[in-house]
């Protein structure tokens, strides 16, 4: 049984991930910034009879991502979910913000990868996850900035690909669309976005992305199986789209004209201002 390393795990998809292979007998580290937050993690799994390792990791932290990671070869597949998402116009968000958004989703993935490439280089075998997002295929007004950041995700994860295949070494990028977890309970916003005439309109465009709703709210556990596939079969793409909303939105982005793209997407949303 491979053993796979989890960014992010005290809630969301890396805490269905982890339950999902900890369920299938697989043996799995959740790391988080706050092992604190791992006491009910531990608790339901061990309610199940799962264990899991729980494992102290902030990404933004060079000299805890070398601690958690400091064995490479222990390690079988990585998987890259922390991450947080930063709304507001761009022309509001100053730059240790935006600095704030990039360290996290960009370089955070970037420091993990990079402390177990070398080892796995030698052994010839390793998977990477990168829970990327439908903003890094398209980007939403006052999403900029977190679309920027799943944008650079994504870029990193393609040449990477390219770059790690010849030693046996597979990445992988999973596009969840909107679903409801507790990742909404922890976005930010910048200063003076609170009763801004930019936070009337976005809200309003939130409003018109309801329009997408139709069947329900979309169940998590949609994305944390899709985690499980990438980690485990090798026959898995590069890009993994999730999700109803996901589908109809990368579809529509990838079969025409940014203009045509936009037209269509107003009118279905009904979004118009």
């Amino acid at each position: 049984m491979p053993r796979i390393l989890i960014t992010g795990s005290n809630s969301g998809f890396g805490r269905l991930a982890t339950m999902t292979l900890a369920r299938a007998g697989h043996d799995v580290i959740a790391t988080m910034r706050n092992v604190a937050k791992g006491d009910l993690l531990l608790a339901d799994c061990a309610a199940e009879g799962l264990e899991i390792e729980v494992r102290h990791l902030d990404v933004c932290d060079l000299a805890s991502v070398d601690a958690a990671l400091a064995d490479a070869s222990e390690i079988d597949v990585l998987v890259n979910n922390a991450g947080f998402e930063i709304q507001g116009a761009l022309e509001m968000i100053d730059d240790d913000l935006m600095r704030r958004q990039l360290d996290t989703n960009v370089l955070g993935p970037l420091r993990t990868m990079r402390a177990v490439l070398p080892t796995w280089r030698t052994r010839g075998t390793g998977v990477i996850v990168n829970v990327s997002s439908i903003a890094g295929r398209v980007a939403t007004p006052w999403g900029g900035a977190y679309a920027a950041s799943k944008f650079a995700l994504e870029a990193m994860s393609e040449a990477m690909y390219y770059e790690v295949a010849p030693a046996g070494i597979r990445i992988h990028l999973i596009e969840p669309g909107r679903f409801p977890t507790a990742f909404a309970d922890n976005i930010v916003h910048p200063d003076g976005w609170a009763g801004s005439e930019q936070e009337a309109r976005a809200n309003s465009f939130r409003q018109a992305l309801t329009a997408l709703d139709a069947a329900g709210p979309q169940d998590p556990q949609l994305v944390a199986d899709a985690i499980v596939r990438a980690a485990l079969d090798p026959a898995t793409p590069l890009r993994t789209v999730v999700g109803a909303d996901a589908e109809l939105i990368d579809g529509a982005k990838t079969a025409m004209s940014f203009e045509d793209f936009e037209a269509t997407m107003r009118a279905t949303l009904n979004w118009y201002e």
